[in-house]
């Protein structure tokens, strides 16, 4: 089991290298999923994520977009697993996902994965917000 601290980790770099580890059998739980980063322009990440989340309904088109955090980072993660295959089903059932440290994993050994942040980005929390 590896417990995976999201904060200032990027989505994506973070969502392929759990996607490979469960496809491999690994079990894992992500923490802090409020404070991953997604990069790019502030503006065009909230606008496109208001604009999905916006189409509800008998007329929405795609996919419905989820608000809260664990729920962002685990679809991305979903979106890097052949979901609908045995394998994908249960490697996505080895991923856990939390807001925060939960009571039972604190104090345990945790694997880094955020860098300093010199690029532009902005945080998850801030687009489930909007």
């Amino acid at each position: 089991m590896k417990i995976i601290d999201g904060k200032n980790a990027t989505l994506g770099r973070l969502a392929s290298y759990v996607a490979k580890e469960a496809l491999n059998g690994e079990e894992i739980i992500i923490v802090n999923c409020d404070q991953v980063i997604i990069t790019g322009n502030k503006k065009n990440i909230e606008e496109r994520y208001k604009e999905k989340r916006s189409r509800v309904g008998s007329g929405q088109l795609g996919p419905k977009v989820s608000r809260p955090a664990e729920m962002i980072v685990k679809r991305a993660i979903r979106g890097m697993v052949p979901h609908r295959a045995a394998r994908g089903k249960e490697a996505m059932q080895r991923v856990r996902c939390y807001v925060g440290i939960p009571k039972e994993h604190e104090g345990k050994k945790m694997i880094t994965a955020g860098k300093e942040k010199t690029i532009k980005f902005v945080m998850v929390k801030n687009i489930y917000r909007t």
